[in-house]
């Protein structure tokens, strides 16, 4: 096999940018031209559009946090601590119920109160979601309302992480008003209580925001917000190389230094890229063929040869975004032995997925595809767009599926992305894992109130799901986010991806 041709990779042509530009400037100038504030209204390129019509209750809860919209009763720090949000304190009561009291005087965007009723309603819709938001893979909750302004939560079992993971922007409080329409989905536009309002959404092309002037905190500093969804990221970076829009997401590693230093910035991430192997069904239902995918995977060469050196070659599953983990990491245990390149080349063709809204991923999956097939699998790729692909994923169809997944994302600890990833009855498990020895080293580590301990115990539970081989880990990311820091202010550069406009985002 010849060594992996690279990708080309260049900026557009003039002609395809100026189409490109045209196409985001005509939608950020329309989203504009019925709000206020002219020039000092944001132009944001988003890579995901929405994936469930603005449901809370899936990604697109990140969206709604990203942009500002949807607050929960609680926030997290920079260190993953839960701060006062909705809520301006809660203490412990027994071992499964925690009583929260909520923030008096706050009115949702609608103009309707928030009070105890208010917040029992959206928790117990978020519950009884299907598919359940992944924050909830691991737990039930139970909210009450005692009096307007107390709320007494209980878990089925006894949970440490209830504040930080009532953070996670699929919890958010909504008003009476997104529920509405029966059998429709919730529907936050107006209804929740961040400093911006979701005024508008053009399916998956746009969306208009506009300032929350009845906000319980700082108002908002912009007018409002124009967003585009751009799935291809070179569209993204040339569009803020044009000046058509203020901020773009998740810059491409190609274009990062064609952007140059005062439109880049890089930081951090809790996101690990992996290959996730069906478990459930085909090829890689045999733990011996999983294993042999696994060492024919060379990550090093996705880091020097897609990421340019901007991410680390992965180790497990949690990443240096995750600092404590390097540390705590045990070898995997249970590994079966891998099928010989002779077995291999008896399977049938597999089917390897990824999506288009990380332009590294095609990249990836093109040189994951090349490693496989020298060690004798006979590879299909399909790359389509994320929301295209989420339901086929979940259900099972892909042999392998290429994924970058902040691990951190649901509660800022990592208990959550195990349980909603890798165990039995998890609502993210593309894998299709479900291995008991997992499942227990999962439950362990969700049980602790100690957090040594239960960093420890997690460490444990990485090992035995490293030991399946369910999950190839392939590189850790770092972020690039676009906008220029000489014209744009208060741009939020979150390891855990839940914030990038707030009220502090402006022009000048």
């Amino acid at each position: 096999m010849p060594t992996p041709r690279r990708l080309r990779r260049a900026a557009l042509p003039l002609a395809a940018t100026a189409l490109l530009a045209t196409a985001v400037t005509a939608c950020t100038s329309s989203g504009g031209s019925g709000g206020s504030g002219g020039d000092q209204r944001l132009k944001v390129a988003l890579a995901f559009p929405p994936a469930q019509a603005m449901s809370p209750y899936g990604d697109d809860a990140v969206t709604l946090s990203r942009l500002a919209v949807v607050e929960g009763l609680t926030r997290l720090d920079r260190d993953g601590e839960a701060e006062p949000a909705l809520a301006t304190s809660w203490k412990r009561d027994g071992d499964r119920a925690w009583l929260f009291t909520i923030r008096p005087d706050t009115v949702f965007q609608d103009g309707t109160e928030l009070d105890a009723a208010a917040v029992v309603r959206s928790l117990a819709a978020a519950q009884q979601a299907s598919p359940k938001p992944r924050v909830l893979s691991d737990t039930t909750l139970t909210p009450t309302a005692e009096g307007a302004g107390t709320v007494r939560i209980t878990t089925k079992d006894a949970d440490p992480l209830l504040p930080q993971r009532l953070a996670n922007p699929s919890l958010s409080v909504l008003s009476a008003g997104a529920y509405a329409k029966s059998g429709a989905k919730v529907d936050p536009a107006g209804h929740a209580t961040g400093p911006f309002t979701l005024a508008e959404v053009n399916g998956a092309v746009s969306a208009t925001l506009e300032r929350n002037d009845t906000y319980w905190g700082a108002k908002a500093k912009a007018p409002g917000v124009d967003v585009k969804f751009v799935a291809d990221g070179t569209a993204r970076a040339n569009a803020l190389r044009t000046k058509d829009v203020d901020v773009a997401e998740y810059v491409p590693i190609s274009q990062a230094s064609l952007l140059g230093d005062g439109l880049v910035h890089e930081f951090p991430s809790a996101r690990t890229n992996g290959l996730s192997l069906n478990t459930g069904r085909g090829v890689f239902a045999d733990p011996a063929m999983r294993a042999a995918a696994r060492a024919a995977i060379d990550p090093k060469a996705l880091v020097d040869g897609v990421y340019e050196g901007r991410a680390d070659t992965a180790q497990g599953l949690l990443g240096p975004g995750v600092p404590w983990a390097a540390d705590l990491r045990t070898a995997p245990t249970g590994r079966a032995k891998a099928a010989t390149p002779a077995e291999v080349r008896k399977t049938p063709e597999i089917v390897l997925a990824t999506y288009t809204n990380r332009p590294e991923l095609p990249e990836v999956a093109t040189v994951v595809q090349q490693q496989l097939e020298k060690s004798g699998f006979t590879v299909k790729q399909v790359v389509r767009d994320y929301a295209q692909m989420e339901a086929d994923a979940l259900a099972g169809k892909y042999d392998g599926f290429i994924q970058a997944r902040n691990t951190l994302l649901d509660t800022a600890d990592p208990v959550s992305y195990l349980a909603s990833d890798f165990t039995c009855d998890g609502s993210f498990n593309i894998t299709q894992l479900c291995a008991k020895p997992v499942d227990t080293a999962v439950d362990r580590a969700a049980a602790l109130a100690d957090t040594d301990a239960r960093h420890k115990a997690e460490m444990t539970a990485e090992a035995a799901i490293l030991g399946s081989d369910a999950l190839v880990p392939l590189v850790h990311e770092r972020f690039v986010q676009g906008y220029d820091d000489a014209r744009v202010q208060g741009v939020a550069l979150d390891p855990m991806e839940r914030t990038l406009i707030t009220a502090d985002t402006r022009i000048g």
